[in-house]
């Protein structure tokens, strides 16, 4: 099963079990229904910051839209081990610019509190801002980035990290024409 619908599969049951419609979860989650039926139906790329708002209306953590297993006990991810859990278009979903590869590094934790990935950054043509609640920690591994964060941009080469809170409209585009990559922590509050 491919990523686009396995995690359209899950909001489709977390939907259904909550005995919401589509339009009941449309109008919780702010995000417009057309966007969440292509979701659920596997046709297009979901992108963080609405299912950021889908897992929040849906009262579940976003791990559970995009894990396969659970673990109560800890989680160890090899380096040939991490799981690719989403392939993102941006941050938001239909919006211009580069390829985000996410690689989770906490696949089947149960009630974690945080969103640990590594991420392959993609150059980007154009750029379109996310915002959303939580928090976000970026380091950079390889290649350099660009980090749009209100009205600055930070440019990021390998070892340096940034922190910021996720409501402040941002943007992660790698710097140049090569690749970056990156070690993404994200927290979102229950």
């Amino acid at each position: 099963m491919s990523t686009d619908s396995r995690i359209g599969t899950k909001v489709t049951t977390v939907r259904e079990s909550l005995g919401l419609s589509c339009e009941d979860l449309a109008e919780r989650s702010g995000c417009d229904v057309a966007l969440l039926r292509r979701i659920e139906a596997g046709e297009i790329v979901p992108s963080l910051a609405p299912l950021i708002t889908i897992s929040r209306a849906l009262g579940v953590r976003l791990g559970t839209l995009l894990d396969d297993d659970t673990n109560v006990g800890p989680v160890v991810t090899r380096a040939n081990e991490a799981a690719e859990v989403a392939r993102l278009k941006s941050l938001e979903t239909g919006a211009a610019g580069g390829t985000l590869d996410f690689f989770s590094l906490a696949a089947g934790k149960t009630a974690r509190h945080m969103e640990p990935f590594l991420i392959d950054v993609k150059p980007a043509e154009g750029h379109a801002l996310s915002s959303h609640e939580g928090e976000e920690f970026l380091f950079v591994l390889s290649g350099e980035l660009d980090v749009e964060y209100g009205k600055d941009t930070h440019v990021l080469g390998a070892g340096d990290s940034i922190y910021y809170d996720s409501i402040v409209p941002h943007q992660v585009r790698s710097a140049g024409e090569a690749p970056a990559r990156i070690l993404a922590v994200v927290y979102t509050p229950a």
